[in-house]
C-alpha cells in the first residue's frame, strides 16, 4: 500500500463514518476516532457523547477561539451544537452503563480473536487511567476500533491479547486501512471488506490471528 500516516488514518475514519446512523449516540475515542465526524455522509447527524459530562459535541474550534470551560474526555478543546446538555459524571456514566450509547469508536493497542481489548496501558509506561474505556466497552450497544492494522510492522490483530485488558469479548468490528472485520462471537474474525488493490495474502501476512475471509468479501466502502 502507498499511503501516507494521514491517507491511512482517513480511509479508516471515512470508513468507521459509514457505520453511523442519523441519530445515533456516538462516543468517540481519543486520536483516530474523533476525525470520523468529519466524514459523515449528507444527511446524517449524530449526537457526540462526552464521559466527562457532555452530549453534543461539536467541531473542534478554531485555533485562538477554544474555551478552557469546553473541554472533552481527552482534554481537547470542544464546540457544542444546538440541543447540547452538560451534567456530572454520574449522569454521564449512566448513559453509558444504561445502554443509551448506540456506538463506542476506540482506538487500539491490540485485540484479539475473542473479541478482548487492550487499549489503556504499556506496562512501565505511564498512563492517566482507564478512563471511561471499560464502560463503553461493556455498556454501548455496538464497538467499533478504528486502527491502524500494524504498529511498527508489528501485528495488533493477535490471537491472544498480551497488555492489560480493558475489557474481554466486547469487540464488534475492527476496521484497518487494510480491511473490515466482524467479530463474530464464537466463530472468529471474519474480513467483510478489503481495501482497494491489498490480497488476502497481505492481510493475513500482517495479523497474527487466524483471520476468515466472508464468501462474500466486498471492496472496501469509502
Amino acid at each position: 500500500m502507498a499511503l501516507d500516516k494521514q491517507q491511512v488514518r482517513e480511509v479508516i475514519a471515512k470508513r468507521v463514518a459509514l457505520e453511523l446512523k442519523d441519530g445515533d449516540v456516538v462516543n468517540l475515542g481519543i486520536g483516530l476516532p474523533t476525525m470520523v465526524p468529519s466524514f459523515l455522509p449528507q444527511g446524517v447527524h449524530v449526537m457526540l457523547q462526552s464521559e466527562n459530562g457532555m452530549i453534543g459535541l461539536g467541531a473542534t474550534p478554531e485555533a485562538g477561539k477554544e474555551d478552557p470551560d469546553w473541554i472533552n474526555a481527552g482534554g481537547g478543546a470542544i464546540t457544542t451544537v444546538p440541543g447540547a446538555a452538560t451534567f456530572d459524571s454520574a449522569t454521564s456514566f449512566g448513559i453509558i452503563r444504561g445502554g443509551h450509547v448506540d456506538v463506542s469508536v476506540l482506538g487500539a493497542l491490540e485485540v484479539d480473536e475473542e473479541g478482548d481489548l487492550a487499549n489503556w496501558i504499556i506496562p512501565g509506561k505511564r498512563a492517566p487511567g482507564m478512563g471511561g474505556a471499560m464502560d463503553l466497552l461493556v455498556g454501548t450497544k455496538k464497538v467499533i476500533l478504528a486502527m491502524e492494522h500494524t504498529a511498527k510492522g508489528n501485528p495488533k490483530i493477535l490471537k491472544k491479547c498480551r497488555l492489560p485488558l480493558t475489557a474481554k469479548g466486547q469487540v464488534d468490528m475492527i476496521v484497518t486501512e487494510m480491511c473490515v472485520i466482524e467479530v463474530r462471537k464464537g466463530k472468529g474474525l471474519w474480513v467483510t471488506e478489503i481495501y482497494d488493490g491489498v490480497s488476502r495474502e497481505e492481510i493475513q501476512a500482517a495479523t497474527e490471528a487466524e483471520l476468515h475471509f466472508d464468501e462474500n468479501v466486498q471492496p472496501m466502502k469509502q
